[in-house]
Protein backbone atom coordinates (compact mmCIF):
# COMPACT_ATOMS: atom_id res chain seq x y z
CA UNK A 1 0.00 0.00 0.00
CA UNK A 2 2.53 2.37 0.65
CA UNK A 3 4.94 1.77 -2.44
CA UNK A 4 1.14 2.59 -4.47
CA UNK A 5 0.69 5.77 -2.47
CA UNK A 6 4.61 6.54 -2.92
CA UNK A 7 4.05 5.56 -6.89
CA UNK A 8 1.01 7.83 -7.65
CA UNK A 9 1.92 10.74 -5.69
CA UNK A 10 5.39 10.75 -7.57
CA UNK A 11 4.09 10.63 -10.67
CA UNK A 12 1.04 12.66 -10.04
CA UNK A 13 3.67 15.64 -8.57
CA UNK A 14 5.84 14.99 -11.76
CA UNK A 15 4.05 14.66 -14.75
CA UNK A 16 1.17 17.30 -13.89
CA UNK A 17 1.02 20.98 -15.42
CA UNK A 18 3.22 23.25 -12.95
CA UNK A 19 5.12 20.21 -11.97
CA UNK A 20 8.92 20.67 -10.39
CA UNK A 21 10.12 22.20 -13.92
CA UNK A 22 7.73 25.07 -12.86
CA UNK A 23 10.08 26.15 -10.44
CA UNK A 24 12.81 27.39 -13.22
CA UNK A 25 12.17 31.02 -13.66
CA UNK A 26 12.41 32.39 -17.14
CA UNK A 27 14.54 34.99 -16.85
CA UNK A 28 17.96 32.34 -15.65
CA UNK A 29 20.74 32.20 -18.03
CA UNK A 30 21.05 28.59 -19.90
CA UNK A 31 24.07 27.70 -17.80
CA UNK A 32 21.58 28.08 -14.89
CA UNK A 33 19.03 26.51 -16.57
CA UNK A 34 20.84 22.96 -16.86
CA UNK A 35 22.40 23.33 -13.51
CA UNK A 36 18.62 23.24 -11.42
CA UNK A 37 17.80 20.65 -14.46
CA UNK A 38 20.56 18.51 -13.05
CA UNK A 39 20.19 19.73 -9.00
CA UNK A 40 16.22 17.79 -9.58
CA UNK A 41 17.05 15.04 -11.97
CA UNK A 42 14.63 16.61 -14.34
CA UNK A 43 17.13 15.30 -17.03
CA UNK A 44 16.22 11.70 -16.09
CA UNK A 45 12.83 9.92 -16.84
CA UNK A 46 10.45 10.18 -14.26
CA UNK A 47 10.56 6.34 -13.41
CA UNK A 48 13.73 6.40 -12.78
CA UNK A 49 13.57 9.46 -10.38
CA UNK A 50 10.94 6.96 -8.76
CA UNK A 51 13.57 4.56 -8.69
CA UNK A 52 16.02 6.80 -6.90
CA UNK A 53 13.92 7.95 -4.73
CA UNK A 54 12.50 4.42 -3.93
CA UNK A 55 15.80 3.38 -3.01
CA UNK A 56 16.42 6.16 -1.06
CA UNK A 57 13.39 5.90 1.31
CA UNK A 58 13.76 2.75 1.76
CA UNK A 59 17.23 3.28 3.95
CA UNK A 60 15.61 6.27 5.31
CA UNK A 61 16.34 9.30 3.18
CA UNK A 62 13.14 10.97 1.74
CA UNK A 63 15.24 13.45 0.13
CA UNK A 64 15.61 17.17 0.75
CA UNK A 65 13.36 19.86 1.40
CA UNK A 66 13.92 22.79 -1.30
CA UNK A 67 12.33 24.95 0.22
CA UNK A 68 14.76 25.05 3.38
CA UNK A 69 17.58 22.22 2.13
CA UNK A 70 16.47 20.58 5.28
CA UNK A 71 16.00 16.57 5.18
CA UNK A 72 12.24 15.87 4.60
CA UNK A 73 12.48 13.49 7.49
CA UNK A 74 13.82 16.45 9.76
CA UNK A 75 11.40 18.42 8.70
CA UNK A 76 8.30 15.88 9.07
CA UNK A 77 9.71 15.00 12.78
CA UNK A 78 9.72 19.02 13.97
CA UNK A 79 5.98 18.99 13.07
CA UNK A 80 4.71 14.80 13.27
CA UNK A 81 4.61 15.27 17.23
CA UNK A 82 2.22 17.95 17.39
CA UNK A 83 -0.14 16.41 14.96
CA UNK A 84 -0.22 13.27 16.78
CA UNK A 85 -0.84 14.96 19.96
CA UNK A 86 -3.77 17.00 18.87
CA UNK A 87 -5.55 14.10 16.64
CA UNK A 88 -4.46 11.63 19.20
CA UNK A 89 -6.55 13.88 22.38
CA UNK A 90 -9.64 15.17 19.58
CA UNK A 91 -10.02 10.71 18.79
CA UNK A 92 -9.55 10.09 22.54
CA UNK A 93 -12.37 12.59 23.49
CA UNK A 94 -14.46 11.46 20.92
CA UNK A 95 -14.35 7.82 22.18
CA UNK A 96 -14.78 9.13 25.76
CA UNK A 97 -17.84 10.74 24.80
CA UNK A 98 -19.04 9.45 21.52
CA UNK A 99 -19.60 5.80 23.34
CA UNK A 100 -21.54 6.52 26.14
CA UNK A 101 -23.87 9.18 24.19
CA UNK A 102 -24.47 6.70 21.74
CA UNK A 103 -25.34 3.55 24.50
CA UNK A 104 -27.83 6.47 25.72
CA UNK A 105 -29.44 7.69 22.97
CA UNK A 106 -30.33 3.53 22.41
CA UNK A 107 -31.35 3.26 25.77
CA UNK A 108 -33.93 6.08 25.36
CA UNK A 109 -34.88 4.79 21.78
CA UNK A 110 -37.76 7.26 20.54
CA UNK A 111 -37.52 9.38 24.14
CA UNK A 112 -36.44 13.37 23.85
CA UNK A 113 -32.73 12.56 25.00
CA UNK A 114 -32.82 10.10 21.78
CA UNK A 115 -33.86 12.82 19.36
CA UNK A 116 -31.46 15.65 20.96
CA UNK A 117 -28.81 13.58 21.06
CA UNK A 118 -29.30 12.45 17.32
CA UNK A 119 -29.71 16.24 16.67
CA UNK A 120 -26.72 17.38 18.31
CA UNK A 121 -24.79 14.69 16.05
CA UNK A 122 -26.48 16.08 13.27
CA UNK A 123 -25.28 19.21 13.83
CA UNK A 124 -22.03 18.58 15.03
CA UNK A 125 -21.79 17.17 11.38
CA UNK A 126 -23.05 19.87 9.78
CA UNK A 127 -20.89 22.62 11.25
CA UNK A 128 -17.37 23.43 9.30
CA UNK A 129 -14.52 23.20 10.95
CA UNK A 130 -13.07 26.92 10.09
CA UNK A 131 -16.75 28.27 11.18
CA UNK A 132 -16.64 26.55 14.41
CA UNK A 133 -12.51 27.36 14.93
CA UNK A 134 -13.45 30.87 14.39
CA UNK A 135 -16.31 31.23 16.68
CA UNK A 136 -14.76 29.19 19.29
CA UNK A 137 -12.04 32.12 18.73
CA UNK A 138 -13.87 34.96 18.91
CA UNK A 139 -15.25 33.68 22.14
CA UNK A 140 -13.28 32.78 24.25
CA UNK A 141 -10.13 34.16 22.80
CA UNK A 142 -11.27 37.50 21.60
CA UNK A 143 -14.38 38.35 24.00
CA UNK A 144 -13.58 36.62 27.13
CA UNK A 145 -9.77 36.23 26.64
CA UNK A 146 -9.91 32.88 28.64
CA UNK A 147 -7.80 31.24 25.91
CA UNK A 148 -4.76 31.78 24.17
CA UNK A 149 -5.79 31.83 19.97
CA UNK A 150 -3.24 30.23 18.25
CA UNK A 151 0.25 28.55 19.08
CA UNK A 152 1.40 25.47 20.97
CA UNK A 153 2.73 27.20 23.69
CA UNK A 154 2.97 31.03 25.05
CA UNK A 155 5.87 32.54 23.97
CA UNK A 156 8.77 33.13 25.71
CA UNK A 157 6.92 31.25 29.10
CA UNK A 158 8.22 28.00 30.53
CA UNK A 159 7.22 24.83 29.70
CA UNK A 160 3.84 24.09 31.72
CA UNK A 161 1.10 21.52 31.55
CA UNK A 162 -1.65 23.77 32.10
CA UNK A 163 -0.47 26.37 29.30
CA UNK A 164 -0.56 23.53 26.94
CA UNK A 165 -4.11 21.89 27.54
CA UNK A 166 -4.67 25.68 27.51
CA UNK A 167 -3.30 26.03 24.08
CA UNK A 168 -4.78 22.62 23.13
CA UNK A 169 -8.33 22.72 23.97
CA UNK A 170 -10.19 24.49 21.43
CA UNK A 171 -8.33 22.64 18.45
CA UNK A 172 -9.15 19.79 20.27
CA UNK A 173 -12.84 20.57 20.31
CA UNK A 174 -12.99 21.69 17.03
CA UNK A 175 -11.12 18.39 15.46
CA UNK A 176 -13.24 15.97 17.78
CA UNK A 177 -16.02 17.41 15.57
CA UNK A 178 -15.31 15.30 12.64
CA UNK A 179 -14.97 12.04 14.74
CA UNK A 180 -17.68 12.60 17.41
CA UNK A 181 -21.11 12.42 15.97
CA UNK A 182 -20.06 9.29 14.05
CA UNK A 183 -18.94 7.14 17.09
CA UNK A 184 -22.00 8.01 18.52
CA UNK A 185 -24.72 7.19 15.72
CA UNK A 186 -22.66 4.18 15.00
CA UNK A 187 -22.71 3.43 19.04
CA UNK A 188 -26.42 3.77 18.56
CA UNK A 189 -26.94 1.51 16.14
CA UNK A 190 -24.87 -1.19 16.95
CA UNK A 191 -26.37 -1.40 20.45
CA UNK A 192 -30.05 -1.01 19.46
CA UNK A 193 -29.26 -4.34 17.39
CA UNK A 194 -27.74 -5.99 20.35
CA UNK A 195 -30.35 -5.30 22.63
CA UNK A 196 -32.38 -7.29 20.56
CA UNK A 197 -30.76 -10.37 20.45
CA UNK A 198 -31.80 -13.79 22.38
CA UNK A 199 -29.17 -13.79 25.00
CA UNK A 200 -29.59 -10.09 25.95
CA UNK A 201 -32.97 -10.93 26.84
CA UNK A 202 -31.61 -14.24 28.48
CA UNK A 203 -28.86 -12.49 30.88
CA UNK A 204 -31.68 -10.25 32.16
CA UNK A 205 -34.41 -13.22 32.41
CA UNK A 206 -31.25 -14.25 34.86
CA UNK A 207 -31.47 -11.54 37.06
CA UNK A 208 -28.40 -9.89 36.23
CA UNK A 209 -28.41 -6.09 36.65
CA UNK A 210 -29.65 -3.61 34.10
CA UNK A 211 -25.77 -2.38 34.21
CA UNK A 212 -24.26 -5.55 34.01
CA UNK A 213 -26.99 -6.47 31.02
CA UNK A 214 -26.11 -3.32 29.41
CA UNK A 215 -22.42 -2.79 29.37
CA UNK A 216 -20.59 -6.38 29.77
CA UNK A 217 -22.97 -7.83 27.38
CA UNK A 218 -24.29 -5.38 25.00
CA UNK A 219 -21.88 -3.29 24.49
CA UNK A 220 -19.24 -5.21 24.69
CA UNK A 221 -20.44 -6.72 21.03
CA UNK A 222 -21.76 -3.76 19.89
CA UNK A 223 -18.05 -2.31 19.90
CA UNK A 224 -16.82 -4.18 16.88
CA UNK A 225 -18.44 -1.88 14.56
CA UNK A 226 -17.79 1.22 16.26
CA UNK A 227 -14.14 -0.05 16.20
CA UNK A 228 -14.03 -0.73 12.41
CA UNK A 229 -15.79 3.04 12.40
CA UNK A 230 -13.13 4.37 14.60
CA UNK A 231 -10.56 3.34 12.29
CA UNK A 232 -11.89 4.62 9.25
CA UNK A 233 -11.65 7.82 11.33
CA UNK A 234 -8.39 8.17 11.00
CA UNK A 235 -7.74 9.69 7.64
CA UNK A 236 -10.61 11.57 8.37
CA UNK A 237 -8.73 13.04 11.57
CA UNK A 238 -5.45 13.58 9.98
CA UNK A 239 -7.17 15.71 7.33
CA UNK A 240 -9.42 17.50 9.62
CA UNK A 241 -5.74 18.52 10.89
CA UNK A 242 -4.91 20.38 7.94
CA UNK A 243 -7.92 23.02 8.60
CA UNK A 244 -7.75 23.03 12.08
CA UNK A 245 -4.00 23.60 12.77
CA UNK A 246 -4.17 26.70 9.87
CA UNK A 247 -7.15 28.19 12.00
CA UNK A 248 -5.33 27.91 15.33
CA UNK A 249 -1.84 28.32 13.66
CA UNK A 250 -0.90 24.84 15.32
CA UNK A 251 2.65 23.74 13.84
CA UNK A 252 1.34 20.71 12.69
CA UNK A 253 1.57 18.16 9.60
CA UNK A 254 -1.07 19.94 7.77
CA UNK A 255 0.31 23.30 8.16
CA UNK A 256 3.89 22.05 6.98
CA UNK A 257 1.38 19.91 3.82
CA UNK A 258 -0.07 23.65 3.08
CA UNK A 259 3.01 25.28 3.32
CA UNK A 260 4.95 22.59 0.96
CA UNK A 261 2.11 22.92 -1.34
CA UNK A 262 2.16 26.50 -1.79
CA UNK A 263 5.69 26.59 -1.98
CA UNK A 264 6.39 23.67 -4.77
CA UNK A 265 7.99 21.68 -2.33
CA UNK A 266 7.90 18.85 -4.04
CA UNK A 267 10.00 16.17 -1.84
CA UNK A 268 8.46 17.52 0.97
CA UNK A 269 5.08 16.91 -0.68
CA UNK A 270 5.72 13.43 -1.37
CA UNK A 271 7.50 12.21 1.91
CA UNK A 272 4.27 14.07 4.02
CA UNK A 273 1.54 11.58 1.78
CA UNK A 274 3.93 8.63 2.54
CA UNK A 275 3.79 9.27 6.56
CA UNK A 276 0.66 10.09 6.34
CA UNK A 277 -0.36 6.67 5.03
CA UNK A 278 1.91 4.87 6.97
CA UNK A 279 -0.23 6.28 10.51
CA UNK A 280 -3.48 5.09 8.59
CA UNK A 281 -2.39 1.62 7.71
CA UNK A 282 -0.72 1.22 10.98
CA UNK A 283 -4.53 2.35 12.85
CA UNK A 284 -6.21 -0.15 10.68
CA UNK A 285 -3.41 -2.80 12.04
CA UNK A 286 -4.50 -1.64 15.59
CA UNK A 287 -8.37 -1.93 14.37
CA UNK A 288 -7.35 -5.57 13.38
CA UNK A 289 -5.48 -6.61 16.53
CA UNK A 290 -8.41 -4.94 18.79
CA UNK A 291 -11.05 -6.72 17.10
CA UNK A 292 -9.09 -9.94 18.98
CA UNK A 293 -9.71 -8.31 22.30
CA UNK A 294 -12.98 -7.54 22.08
CA UNK A 295 -14.51 -10.53 20.43
CA UNK A 296 -12.55 -14.16 21.48
CA UNK A 297 -14.48 -15.72 18.37
CA UNK A 298 -12.50 -14.05 16.29
CA UNK A 299 -9.44 -14.90 18.06
CA UNK A 300 -10.31 -18.36 17.58
CA UNK A 301 -10.83 -18.19 13.83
Amino acid sequence: MLLIVSAITFFMINLAPGGPSALMRFDVTPEQREALTRRFGLDQPVPVRYLEWLGGALHGDLGTSLTTQQPVLDRIGERLPNTLLLSGLALMLSIVVGIPMGVVSALKRGGPTDYALSAASLLGLSIPAFWFGIMLILTFSVNMQWLPSSGVATSGADFSIGDRLQHLLMPTLVLATAALPTIVRFTRSAMLEVLGQDYIRTASAKGLSRTVVTYGHGLRNALVPVISVIGALVPRLVGGAVVTEAVFGWPGMGRLAVEAANGRDYPLVVGITVVIAAIVILASLVVDLAYTWIDPRIRLT
